[in-house]
């Protein structure tokens, strides 16, 4: 039996497998709002034969999107057209949906990555003030940053807690809070993007405080049962950063609140960043939170072969692995995963011929 192709539970939500779709940007969006292209593009991984697809980090308000073609969820108009997309890909797919609720911070206002990523300005034609923990850009050159006041940051948790309410009435299986990647959460737990000197910055237990507000809003408004989630970068990767140590103590914070899983990223904060790039290279950090914490605990970063995904899970170093430009590259990695360690995954009918050793139905 493959552990990777066991059913694995995230809080009260059954995966059929422990492979996961990351949450992956298509800077397709329109004014927020989901475009033909998402129906196609989602749809595909939904006939992938992964266990939990997450849908790209979706912004909690128009500022907090990373660029202009971000999707969003702020608003009726954004939360029909969601809606729209992710009911046409359950027309053919039962497998479960989540989404990942964002703000980018001082890393929002800028160009799509294929035309530069390069940041804009408020004044150019698609750009907008950013804000941030403190008035530090990410670049030398970027756009200085606003710093938030208390009441900003009081409309950004409760921007989160009205995204999330509107996922529940998509009907969304599971919420990730997004605290990874140099964004506005991870920005407030790194010393060297916040530098604030009131209870939002300074010690850790300052850092940490904004993320455990959004979990704690989120929650009481979602309930016990509904799963919810969080995903973070380990560490910096520069000193005196945020780091392993403070990951491993803000993951006991969220585990003895009722998280249900926390998603093991790194990095993106800082451009001075050293990142020794290799197979499994953020395995050990997820392995960590896991060994120390309990919590269920997924993994990330260069995994791409089924023995390797296989290895990580058997050994409990994670209990599950996600995907992101790996499947965009082979979007049926699943199916030759499953093939490759004799297991199975779900297929549409339309697709059985091809593969029957390690496609079962989906349906009928």
């Amino acid at each position: 039996m493959s552990t990777l192709f066991s059913p694995l539970s995230l809080g009260k939500l059954a995966l059929d497998n422990r492979v996961i779709i990351a949450p992956m940007c298509q800077y397709s969006a329109e004014n927020g709002k989901t475009s033909d292209w998402h129906p196609m593009h989602l749809g595909n991984l939904a006939q992938s034969g992964a266990g939990l697809l997450i849908i790209e980090a979706t912004a909690v308000e128009p500022e907090g999107r990373i660029t202009y073609g971000d999707v969003g969820l702020w608003d009726d108009e954004t939360e029909a057209s969601l809606a729209r997309t992710i009911s046409a890909v359950r027309s053919h797919s039962d497998m479960p949906v989540a989404i990942q609720l964002a703000h980018a911070g001082r890393k929002a206002s800028c160009e799509k990555p294929w035309l530069g990523g390069h940041a804009l300005s408020p004044d150019h034609a698609n750009g907008w003030q950013v804000c941030a923990p403190s008035a530090v850009p990410f670049r030398e050159g970027d756009p200085i940053p606003e710093a938030l006041s208390k009441s900003r940051i009081s409309e950004i948790v409760q921007a989160f807690v009205e995204s999330a309410k509107r996922s529940i009435r998509i009907g969304f299986d599971a919420i990730e809070i997004h605290a990874a990647h140099g964004y506005l959460l991870h920005q407030f737990l790194s010393p060297h993007s916040n530098k604030r000197d009131d209870e939002y910055g300074g010690s850790f237990e300052n850092r940490v405080r904004i993320v455990l507000e959004i979990y704690d809003a989120i929650r009481a408004e979602v309930g016990t049962d509904y799963p919810l989630g969080i995903r973070i970068s380990a560490t910096d990767w520069v000193d005196d950063g945020w780091d392993i140590d403070q990951s491993v103590e803000l993951a006991k914070l969220l585990h003895a609140r009722g998280c249900d899983f926390i998603d093991v990223s790194s990095g993106g904060l800082h451009i001075d960043q050293k990142i020794p790039l290799g197979p499994n290279y953020q395995v050990p950090f997820a392995a960590r939170i896991k060994a120390e914490t309990g919590m269920t605990t997924i993994a990330v970063g260069l995994i791409t072969e089924a023995e390797q995904a296989e290895a990580i899970t058997f050994t409990g170093q994670a209990d599950a692995i996600a995907l992101a430009r790996g499947i965009l590259y082979d979007p049926r990695w699943p199916w030759h995963a499953a093939a490759t360690l004799g297991a199975e995954v779900k297929a549409a009918p339309q697709y059985l011929r091809c593969q029957p050793r390690s496609l079962k139905k989906l349906f009928g």
